[in-house]
C-alpha cells in the first residue's frame, strides 16, 4: 500500500513546488495571462442522477483506449470476467445515447478499438430515467463532435508491453462542409495476453478436493471501421446514417494440470491442452432522423437499425487422465460452433415543454426483434454424457413504451416521474434434443426522482427505480461444452427474469462534496451454480458450471463519498472517492443451502489526478489509483486489489504531435482471487491479470481540432434530464 501511495504523494508535492517556483520566476507572464479567463469543467461532476467524467482534452486520454478510461472512471469497476459494474452492480452500456450490441469480452475488444482521444465524457447514470433499457445503472460514452469547416483528423500508433507485446493503430477523419458532416474511424490491433489461473474446488460429498493450474495465451487481431454521415436539411431537421464493422480474429491456447484428492488421498490427475481459433464479424447499421426546435425546445428522434454478428469457432481439447491405480484414459474433444445473431429495431423518442410552467413531457417506444442460432458439433473421442451435435435457437420480440414528466416547483424542488412498460414474447429450443420453451410476460417499471436545493450550495435528492434483469440469450443454451480448465459449462432453459427495487439518496454541499446512500432489494436471482454429473467411474464424473434460479431475500446497502478539487490555478485536478458495501444474504443462503457468509461487507476507493502544462512546457501528467475487493452474488473476494496507472504526455503544438508514456500496475500485478459458494461445495479461482507493464504512444493530428458538446435540450442537460 505504501509503495503505491508514496510515489503519488511525491508526484503531487513535486508538481506543487515546481509550479510555485515557475509562477514566481515568471511574474511578468502572470500579468499577461491574467487578462485571459478560461473556463474548464471540473474533471468529475456529481449530479442528481449521474456522475459525469469530463475527459475531453485531459491528459488522462493519452495512450489509452476507451476501455482503459472506463477502468479509471469513478464508480466503475471491472471484474476478472471483463464485466463492467457501477457501484458494484451490472450496467448497460450506451455509446452516444445508443445502446451497444456488445457485452462481456466482446464489448472489451470493441472498446479497445476506440481511441480515448475521441472521448468527450463518460456518464455513469446511477438513477436512469424510464427512457433507458436498463436493469440497473447505465454507462453512456459520449464521443466528440467536430463540425468546423474542412478536413481534420488524427493518426495514433501505440505499442504496449505486458507479458507479451501488443500493437494498436487508429486513424480518425472528419469532414464538414456547410450542412454535411462525415466522420470515419478505423482501427487495427494485434494483441497478445497471458493469464495464469489457480483453482481450488472443494466438494462436500466425499471431501473431494481438486487443485488446478491453468495457463492461457490469448491472441487477437481486431480490425474495425465506423462511418457517421449527417446532413442538416434546415435549422430544425437533420438525417444521418451510422455504419459499423468490427471483426475479432482470435486464437488461444492453454495448458491445465489438475490433481484430485478424496479424504486427503490422491485419487486421480489429468493434463489437458486446448487450442482454439475463431472469427467474429459484426455489422451494425442505424438510420436516424432528428427534429429539433431550439426555440420551443421540442425534439423528435427516430432510429431504425439492424445488427448482425456471427462467430465461427473451432476448439480442440486433449485430456489425459491417470488414476491412483495407474490406469490411463484419453478424451479428445473438438468443438465446432457457427453462431448467427440478427437484431432489428425501431425506436422513437419525443420531448416537448408543457406551456410556460417549465414542465417537460417525454414519451417514446421501441420495437426490438432478435433471431439467434447457435449450432454446436462435437468430434473426437468423446467421454460419456456428451451429445455429438445440436442447434439452439432463440427468438424474441420486445416492445416497450415509456413516459417521463419533469417539473421544478418553487425554484427549489426538481421532480421527475416516469413509467416504462416492457412486454417480451420469446421462444427457445434445441432441434435434436427436442426441448423447448415458449413464454411471454409484461412488466411496469416505475421511476421517481426528487431533488430539493436548500441553497445554491446545499441540495438533497432521492430516487426510486424498479428494475428488471433478463437472462442473456446464450445463458439459456443447455448444450454441454468443455472448458479450458477440464470442467464443463452449459446454460439453463428454465432461467427467469429477476426484478429488484432500488432507493438512492444523495446529499451535495459546497458544490464539491457529495455523500450518497443506496438500498437495493430482490427476492429472486440467478447466479453461477455448480453440479456434478456422475459417470461410470470417478474419472468420468463431470463438474459443470451453469446459471440457476435461486430464491431468497437479498438486501444491499451502499455508502459513497466523492469530492473533486482543483489547485494551482486549475492546473492540478484531484478526484477522491470511497464506497462501502454491506450485503445481507442470510435468507438467500438458508433457502439454497449455501455455506457462504451471511453478511458481506467490502469497500473500494479510487483517486484520479491530472496536471496540465507542467512548467508551461506542454507536458501533461495523470495518475489513477483504485483499491477494491470485488464481491458478486455468491462469489466473495479473498484479496484486495490495488490498480494504478501513471502517464506523461508531451505535446508539440506547432507540428500537432503528441508522445505519451504510460506505466500500468508497475508496483503490483492485479490478482482476482474469489471463492464461489454453491449447494455442493466451494470453488476458488485466483487469476493473475496481464494488465501491467508500459506503453508508448505517438499521435499526429491535422486540421482544426476544435470540438463542441453534442447538441442536447435543456432538459437533457440538467441534473434530472431524460438522456
Amino acid at each position: 500500500m505504501k509503495k503505491i501511495l508514496a510515489p503519488i504523494a511525491l508526484l503531487i508535492g513535486t508538481l506543487a513546488f515546481a509550479q510555485q517556483s515557475k509562477d514566481t520566476v515568471n511574474s511578468k507572464e502572470e500579468k499577461i495571462e491574467a487578462v485571459t479567463m478560461t473556463y474548464r469543467k471540473p474533471t468529475v461532476e456529481s449530479k442528481v442522477d449521474r456522475t459525469v467524467f469530463n475527459v475531453s482534452n485531459s491528459s488522462i486520454l493519452a495512450g489509452n483506449t476507451t476501455w482503459d478510461i472506463l477502468r479509471m472512471t469513478p464508480l466503475v469497476s471491472i471484474d476478472n470476467n471483463d464485466a463492467l459494474k457501477a457501484e458494484g452492480e451490472s450496467v448497460t452500456v450506451y455509446i452516444n445515447d445508443r445502446k451497444s450490441v456488445f457485452t462481456g469480452k466482446e464489448l472489451k475488444e470493441y472498446l479497445q478499438t476506440i481511441p480515448a482521444d475521441n472521448l468527450m465524457k463518460i456518464e455513469v447514470i446511477t438513477s436512469p430515467s424510464s427512457r433507458y433499457e436498463a436493469s440497473g445503472s447505465v454507462i453512456n460514452i459520449i464521443l466528440k463532435k467536430r463540425d468546423d469547416e474542412g478536413m481534420k483528423g488524427s493518426i495514433t500508433l501505440n505499442n504496449r508491453q505486458n507479458t507479451k507485446n501488443s500493437q494498436y493503430t487508429n486513424f480518425n477523419l472528419n469532414y464538414h462542409k456547410k450542412k454535411f458532416t462525415q466522420t470515419l474511424i478505423g482501427s487495427y490491433s494485434d494483441n497478445t495476453f497471458v493469464q495464469k489461473n489457480s483453482l481450488l474446488n472443494t466438494l462436500y460429498e466425499n471431501n473431494e478436493v481438486t487443485k488446478i493450474e491453468n495457463d492461457i495465451i490469448y491472441k487477437g487481431k481486431n480490425p474495425s471501421i465506423s462511418s457517421t454521415s449527417e446532413y442538416e436539411i434546415n435549422d430544425k431537421n437533420s438525417i444521418g446514417t451510422i455504419l459499423e464493422f468490427y471483426k475479432g480474429i482470435r486464437s488461444n491456447s492453454s495448458e491445465t494440470n489438475a490433481q484430485i484428492f478424496e479424504n486427503d488421498q490422491l485419487n486421480r490427475s489429468y493434463f489437458q491442452s486446448q487450442t482454439s481459433s475463431s472469427s467474429n464479424p459484426t455489422f451494425g447499421t442505424n438510420v436516424f432522423y432528428k427534429y429539433y426546435d431550439k426555440e420551443k425546445n421540442r425534439i423528435l428522434d427516430v432510429n431504425l437499425g439492424t445488427n448482425y454478428d456471427s462467430e465461427n469457432d473451432n476448439s480442440y481439447y486433449l485430456k489425459n487422465t491417470v488414476t491412483n491405480t495407474g490406469a490411463t484414459s484419453v478424451d479428445e474433444i473438438g468443438v465446432l460452433t457457427d453462431l448467427q445473431n440478427r437484431n432489428y429495431y425501431l425506436k422513437v423518442d419525443y420531448t416537448q415543454p408543457l406551456g410556460k410552467s417549465g414542465a417537460t413531457f417525454e414519451v417514446g417506444g421501441k420495437m426490438d426483434f432478435h433471431n439467434n442460432v447457435i449450432p454446436n458439433t462435437l468430434y473426437g473421442i468423446l467421454p460419456d454424457g456428451l451429445s455429438r451435435n445440436d442447434t439452439f435457437r432463440y427468438k424474441d420480440n420486445i416492445n416497450s413504451l415509456y413516459a417521463n414528466f419533469t417539473k421544478t416547483f418553487f425554484k427549489k424542488l426538481e421532480t421527475r416521474v416516469g413509467i416504462r412498460y416492457e412486454y417480451i414474447d420469446y421462444k427457445i429450443g434445441q432441434d435434436i434434443a427436442g426441448t423447448s420453451r415458449k413464454d411471454s410476460y409484461g412488466r411496469f417499471l416505475p421511476n421517481l426522482l426528487l431533488k430539493y436545493s436548500f441553497t445554491d450550495k446545499y441540495d438533497l435528492s432521492l430516487t426510486y427505480t424498479r428494475n428488471l434483469w433478463r437472462p442473456w440469450y446464450s445463458e439459456f443454451n443447455p448444450f454441454l461444452l468443455p472448458r479450458n480448465d477440464g470442467m464443463y459449462t452449459r446454460g439453463n432453459m428454465e432461467l427467469n427474469p429477476n426484478p429488484s427495487d432500488r432507493v438512492y439518496m444523495k446529499f451535495g454541499f459546497m458544490k464539491k462534496y457529495f455523500l450518497s446512500a443506496r438500498y437495493t432489494f430482490t427476492n429472486q436471482d440467478y447466479w453461477t451454480d455448480y453440479v456434478v454429473q456422475t459417470g461410470a467411474t470417478p474419472k468420468d464424473n463431470k463438474t459443470i458450471s451453469q446459471e440457476s434460479n435461486f430464491t431468497g431475500n437479498v438486501h444491499k446497502y451502499f455508502l459513497y463519498a466523492n469530492t473533486n478539487q482543483s489547485f494551482l490555478k486549475n492546473k492540478l485536478s484531484v478526484n477522491l472517492s470511497f464506497g462501502y458495501n454491506y450485503i445481507d444474504n442470510s435468507d438467500f443462503n438458508a433457502r439454497n443451502d449455501l455455506k457462504g457468509a451471511d453478511y458481506i461487507s467490502f469497500w473500494a476507493g479510487s483517486s484520479n489526478l491530472t496536471y496540465t502544462n507542467l512548467f508551461n512546457k506542454n507536458i501533461n501528467l495523470s495518475a489513477w489509483v483504485e483499491i477494491s475487493n470485488q464481491n458478486n452474488g455468491n462469489s466473495y473476494a479473498n484479496k484486495t486489489n490495488v490498480f494504478h496507472n501513471i502517464s506523461a504526455t508531451k505535446i508539440f503544438p506547432k507540428t500537432q504531435m503528441e508522445v505519451s508514456l504510460q506505466l500500468m500496475n508497475i508496483f503490483q500485478r492485479p490478482n482476482f482471487d474469489a471463492t464461489s459458494y454453491s449447494q455442493i461445495g466451494t470453488f476458488r479461482n485466483s487469476s493473475k491479470s496481464d494488465w501491467y507493464g508500459f506503453s508508448l504512444t505517438f499521435v499526429k493530428r491535422f486540421g482544426n481540432q476544435k470540438v463542441k458538446e453534442n447538441t442536447k435540450t435543456d432538459v437533457e442537460k440538467n441534473s434530472g434530464g431524460g438522456k
